[in-house]
């Protein structure tokens, strides 16, 4: 029971001590039928980490979608700016991806599961109220698998609350 309540505490601390976001990616659901949320948290006014999670709804017969059917995607971002209002980021990712690709040249599509590593820079606007509209872009390498995509994107156009 003392253990529960430790890590119970750490956990409502850790959520207690500085700034965080919530935030949904409005150009992926209205422009190619996925959804990605986001959760950031600051660790200091020029630094956050947080993570996405991107889930493909478009079918894969459809010409212009994501090759990823789900990807995980912890980063970490450093802001140049100090204004209160705008701010520029520069981000390190690493994409853990999961989809289907045609790599035989074949008709059959191959499940894979791969990681990528890549870099995005963008812009972040912070309301006073706390609402939050980023926009970035960036790309990243497949790492391990030999069947998956070579190159992976990073973009989006975020719409979210600061709290």
């Amino acid at each position: 029971m003392k253990k529960v309540v430790i890590i119970f505490g750490l956990l409502i601390s850790s959520l207690g001590f500085s700034q965080q976001e919530l935030k949904l990616d409005i150009a992926d659901a209205l422009v190619i039928r996925s959804l990605e949320f986001s959760y950031e948290k600051y660790i200091s006014v020029e630094n956050s980490f947080g993570i996405s999670a991107l889930f493909n709804l478009a079918d894969q017969e459809t010409a212009f979608r994501y090759n990823e059917n789900m990807m995980i995607t912890p980063y970490f971002r450093h802001y140049f700016s100090a204004d209160a209002q705008w701010n520029f980021f520069g981000e390190g990712f690493l994409g853990v991806n999961f989809g289907k690709t045609n790599s035989t040249g074949s008709d059959v599509l191959q499940n894979y599961t791969d990681a990528a590593l890549g870099v995005a820079v963008g812009t972040k606007y912070i309301s006073k109220g706390g609402l939050i509209i980023d926009a970035y872009a960036g790309i990243g390498r497949n790492l391990f698998g030999t069947d998956s995509p070579a190159l992976v994107p990073r973009a989006g156009l975020n719409v979210g609350w600061r709290f």
